[in-house]
């Protein structure tokens, strides 16, 4: 393979990745969901939104809310959201719950 198809083909692969970053960061921004969720509504593999999942935790723009089954797949699982202000609203009830 000629070293410029190789370098498109890997400027191909970055666009694709960050389109379904944006994706489904913008997804969950209006949407609470799991990852077998968040693939169902947007065609992103699975796979894919994991890897995202954990680079979006660790930069601190991805919060795990709450843990119960899927609606996709009935297992348990985490629903997510990039939403600040879910994600505080969510931590609060919990936490006047234990009042």
């Amino acid at each position: 393979m000629k070293q410029g198809a190789q370098q498109h083909k890997r400027q191909f692969k970055v666009n694709e990745s960050n389109n379904q970053l944006k994706t489904i960061f913008s997804y969950l921004q209006k949407h609470i969901a799991t990852a077998s969720m968040i693939s169902a509504a947007t065609g992103i593999p699975q796979k894919n939104i994991c890897r995202f999942k954990r680079d979006l935790e660790l930069s601190g723009r991805l919060w795990e809310v709450e843990k119960k089954p899927c609606k996709q797949t009935g297992s348990k699982a985490w629903f997510l959201t990039t939403n600040p202000k879910e994600f505080e609203r969510l931590t609060y009830s919990k936490q006047y719950k234990l009042l």
